[in-house]
């Protein structure tokens, strides 16, 4: 799969399907000569396209810009200028999104639209490619409607008349749509199971995936029952719905680690993940995320310092507030604590595993000398004291092209929805415990009882905050987070205020003690839940009016 899906990408006669999308409002041009359709074979690149329109390393770095686990610290950013309460409905990323994702709609339908033309196709394989990219259309969708609310909704390409004056449709009934499509996705019995991919496979969309995809939209709108059911279709029936497990490596503490290495690929615990090859597909993210030392131009976007204290001690205890660890020692914060830590973020100090096995040290502190070592906010080194280590690709070169696939759902993420489901819908039971929040934390390293003993004495609500907890630090870095926000609604907790960086060595007076102050962001729970309908697409379409409150 990771290089047939991709050939794509090296075929110069597919730049004729772009240069006819310009879309303003929606899809409305010819995407391709009637004659195009003539082999299972040139089907195959749409669907290929569609994939990689689908979702991708940028798409899942930019979302979690836009929470508190990142701050961006050099330069400006569409999201950072969105996180310090100053965006505009002229926003770039507001209206690039938008063209990005409707150009990836007219994609889906122009397949959908075309694919009987082949001639002598297998109709199996239609019907497989067929419900890959309904998949794709919906997810798209769920995009659309998560970061706009109301959206232009079509299921067949419109005429020019009607693209300039197609109307919103109501989030509500995008999202009926969504969930319909991916129901008669999974009755259609259409899509393989992960367990029957061949290896050239590996990465298509699977039943397991639109179960893991209806799950999350049903989360995304707090609807815990059918959480449940969707999760626990995954949790309880393998051999329906494909066989999925957390994934283990056989040294200690290293099993969450190297789940994000390129050795581990495809394994037990993915679901779905965006497929790059070395070479042909790949992304450079971490060119501003990790150690200058490993590869990086400069540090702009730099875990935060609200995100490492989230992270327990091995005792099971947390750093912070009520009922923290009396063994945890700010001068020495990153010993003794959740190996998810050491696996996601670079801190002083910090043991450095190479993929030929070596280890190298890596020291952030203020006055260590190095070229990682904090030097001020106006250097290109890190501002908070951290770097980002979760899903560095070690096999890449100094070029920062990395070819590490991107996950989009996978099975730790299944085991949290269904735990916060459980408490939702009343308070969780040691038996669900015991099959979501108590494996996870097995797999992280922790093993005194305080950690994986069922907390029968925790409240509904507080069992709340713990399963919360769990959740930000096994997903930090997925692209998750701001969701998690924005449907528990708590902006205005998370995200408004001073944005902080490590404890300070020194006398710096920018910090609150001792912490450094990065950013001060500023969140309206009048406003910065959904992102503006972009202001290009109104001055051509009054019907797009009006606009999301506040802009």
């Amino acid at each position: 799969m990771k290089k047939a899906l991709y050939i794509i990408l090296t075929l110069i006669a597919m730049v004729q399907f772009y240069s006819c999308q310009k879309l303003d409002v929606a899809p409305v041009n010819k995407f391709t000569e009637a004659n195009y359709w003539v082999s299972t074979d040139k089907a195959k690149l749409v669907l290929n396209m569609a994939y990689n329109q689908m979702y991708s390393a940028g798409i899942m770095w930019r979302d979690e810009f836009l929470s508190d686990n990142l701050v961006h610290t050099y330069g400006t950013s569409d999201p950072y200028t969105i996180r310090r309460g100053e965006a505009t409905a002229a926003l770039n990323l507001f209206a690039n999104e938008w063209s990005d994702a409707y150009s990836g709609i007219k994609t889906c339908l122009v397949f959908l639209e075309n694919v009987d033309r082949v001639p002598g196709m297998d109709e199996n394989v239609k019907s497989r490619m067929i419900d890959e990219i309904r998949f794709i259309r919906a997810y798209i969708y769920f995009r659309l409607v998560n970061y706009y609310g109301d959206v232009p909704f079509f299921t067949s390409q419109v005429s020019l008349d009607e693209a300039y004056n197609v109307k919103r449709t109501p989030k509500n009934e995008v999202l009926v749509f969504i969930h319909s499509e991916l129901d008669e996705i999974i009755q259609n019995g259409n899509l393989p199971k992960t367990d029957n991919l061949s290896a050239d496979e590996k990465g298509r969309i699977t039943t397991g995936a639109a179960v893991a995809f209806q799950a999350r939209s049903y989360l995304y709108e707090n609807n815990y029952q059918k959480v449940k059911e969707y999760t626990g279709r995954l949790i309880n029936e393998p051999s329906k719905y494909g066989s999925y497990q957390l994934f283990h490596y056989n040294v200690k503490n290293e099993s969450y680690f190297r789940l994000f290495t390129p050795e581990n690929e495809y394994n037990s615990e993915i679901i779905l993940d965006i497929t790059y090859v070395p070479g042909l597909k790949t992304w450079d993210n971490m060119k501003q995320m990790a150690p200058i030392t490993k590869y990086a131009e400069i540090s702009a976007d730099n875990p935060t310092q609200e995100l490492v204290d989230e992270y327990m001690t091995l005792n099971g205890l947390p750093v912070k507030g009520t009922g923290k660890d009396p063994s945890y020692n700010e001068n020495d914060p990153y010993t003794n604590r959740d190996s998810r830590l050491t696996a996601s973020i670079v801190y002083d100090n910090y043991r450095w595993l190479n993929q030929n096995g070596s280890v190298s040290t890596i020291r952030t502190a203020v006055g260590s000398g190095t070229d990682d070592s904090y030097k001020g906010p106006a250097e290109r080194q890190t501002k908070t004291g951290y770097y980002v280590r979760k899903y560095y690709d070690w096999s890449m070169t100094s070029n920062n092209q990395s070819g590490l696939n991107i996950i989009m759902f996978r099975y730790a993420d299944i085991l949290l929805m269904y735990a916060e489901a459980c408490n939702e819908l009343g308070k969780i039971s040691q038996a669900e415990w015991d099959i979501t929040l108590k494996p996870i934390r097995e797999r992280a390293g922790f093993g005194t009882a305080a950690a994986l003993d069922y907390p029968a004495s925790k409240s509904q609500a507080e069992l709340r905050s713990v399963i919360r907890n769990e959740r930000r630090v096994e997903l930090a870095f997925e692209g998750l987070r701001w969701y998690d926000i924005k449907r528990w609604q708590i902006g205005h907790e998370v995200l408004n205020g001073r944005i902080h960086g490590f404890k300070f060595a020194g006398s710096d007076p920018n910090t609150d003690g001792g912490y450094v102050r990065v950013e001060q962001y500023q969140f309206n729970s009048n406003r910065d839940y959904l992102w503006s309908v972009p202001l290009n697409q109104m001055d051509l379409n009054a019907n797009l009016k009006p606009n999301n409150p506040g802009y």
